[in-house]
C-alpha cells in the first residue's frame, strides 16, 4: 500500500457547515459514475475521504478522492482505481482483477459518453483584396490616350481647313496617324505608371512555430497488492513473499533501481530488492521475501525507490509498505 498523512476529513468539514453533495445520477454519465462511487463507499462502511487517503492507504489525496465523488468532472483512471481498490478490494475483500475489470468498464463508458462538444470549424481565410492600381492605371492611360487623340485630330482639322494646299501636301496616311496615336497612348500610360504609387508588398505568411517538447519527467503509480493485502494474518516464524505492482507513469526508463527498506520490525526482510528495467508505460511486479516474527504481533515495513547508490527517487511519492498480523 501507499502511505499517506491526510488533513482533517470531511467529517470535520461537515461540522464547519460544508457537507459533501451527492451527485444526481440522472444529470449525466459523469454524475452517474460518481453516484456509483458513493454507493461503493457506503457498502464499505462509508469511511471519510481523509481515512481513505491515510488509514486505508489510497495512493491519492483526500481532495482528489472527494473530487472523484463530486460528479462535476470524470476522475483519472489512477484516482478511480485507488478510490475503488481501498474499498472494494481491501475493505470488502473482493477479487482485485474482477474489481479492476468491472470499474474499468464503468470508467470507459463514462469517458466515451461524456464527449465534449466539437469545436466550431475554423473561419474561412479572408481573401486578399485586389489591388486597385492596375485598374486605375489602365483607365487613366485610356483616358489620356483619348484626350491625346482628340487634341491631335482637332488641330489637324483646323490646319487643313485654313490651308487647302498644305492639306493636300501634308495629309498623313492612315497608318502614320495610327502609329502616332499608339505612341502617344503608350507614352501617357508609361508616364502615369511612373507617377502612380507602387503597390505595397504583400506580407509574408506567418510561419507556424512548433510547440516546445515537454521535458522528461519521472513518475510512478501504485497499482495494488498482488499478494498479502493489508491485515493478512500469517503464522509466526513462517516465510512468505509479498508482491506489489507499480507502473512507470513518467517518460524516463527505470534502470538500476531498487526498493530500499526504511525501518526495522520483528519481521525480517532484506535491506533492498532490485527492480527489473521498466520502460515508460509498463508495469512491474516487485517481490520481497519476508520471515514472520517469532511471536504474535503486527509487522509494518516501509520501502522507497532508490538508485544503486541508495539515493531516494520520487521523493514526493509516499512509501509502499507491508502490513500483516502475526498469529
Amino acid at each position: 500500500m501507499a502511505e499517506s498523512s491526510g488533513p482533517q476529513d470531511e467529517a470535520a468539514a461537515s461540522r464547519r457547515g460544508r457537507k459533501p453533495i451527492r451527485p444526481d445520477p440522472a444529470s449525466g454519465p459523469v454524475a452517474l459514475f460518481a453516484h456509483r462511487l458513493w454507493e461503493l463507499k457506503e457498502q464499505a462502511g462509508d469511511p471519510s475521504f481523509a481515512d481513505m487517503a491515510s488509514r486505508l492507504g489510497a495512493a491519492a489525496s483526500k481532495s482528489s478522492l472527494a473530487a472523484a465523488a463530486r460528479g462535476s468532472a470524470l476522475p483519472t483512471w489512477e484516482t478511480t482505481w485507488e478510490f475503488v481498490r481501498v474499498l472494494a478490494v481491501d475493505r470488502l475483500g473482493r477479487d482485485a482483477e474482477e474489481v479492476r475489470r468491472e470499474w474499468r468498464a464503468h470508467w470507459e463508458l463514462a469517458a466515451s459518453t461524456a464527449q465534449t462538444e466539437t469545436a466550431p470549424p475554423p473561419e474561412a481565410a479572408s481573401r486578399p483584396e485586389t489591388a486597385p492600381h492596375a485598374h486605375v492605371r489602365s483607365d487613366a492611360a485610356s483616358h489620356a490616350a483619348d484626350l491625346e487623340t482628340v487634341a491631335g485630330a482637332t488641330e489637324t482639322e483646323v490646319l487643313m481647313a485654313e490651308n487647302p494646299v498644305a492639306r493636300a501636301r501634308s495629309t498623313p496616311s492612315k497608318s502614320l496617324i495610327a502609329a502616332i496615336v499608339t505612341g502617344a497612348t503608350g507614352l501617357a500610360a508609361a508616364l502615369f505608371a511612373w507617377l502612380a504609387p507602387a503597390p505595397e508588398p504583400a506580407e509574408p505568411a506567418a510561419r507556424s512555430t512548433p510547440a516546445p517538447s515537454n521535458s522528461s519527467f519521472d513518475d510512478s503509480v501504485f497499482e495494488g497488492d498482488v499478494t498479502h493485502p493489508d491485515g493478512t494474518v500469517v503464522k509466526k516464524g513462517t516465510e512468505f513473499t509479498k508482491v506489489w505492482r507499480i507502473r512507470n507513469a513518467g517518460t524516463v526508463p527505470w534502470q538500476d533501481r531498487y526498493l530500499t527498506r526504511l525501518n526495522d520490525t520483528p519481521c525480517k526482510a532484506p535491506k533492498r530488492v532490485a527492480i527489473r528495467p521498466v520502460q515508460p508505460g509498463q508495469s512491474v511486479e516487485i517481490a520481497v521475501r519476508v520471515r514472520a516474527a517469532g511471536s504474535p504481533g503486527r509487522c509494518k515495513i516501509y520501502w522507497k525507490m532508490t538508485d544503486a547508490a541508495g539515493a531516494e527517487l520520487l521523493a514526493a511519492k509516499k512509501p509502499i509498505f507491508l502490513d500483516v498480523v502475526v498469529a
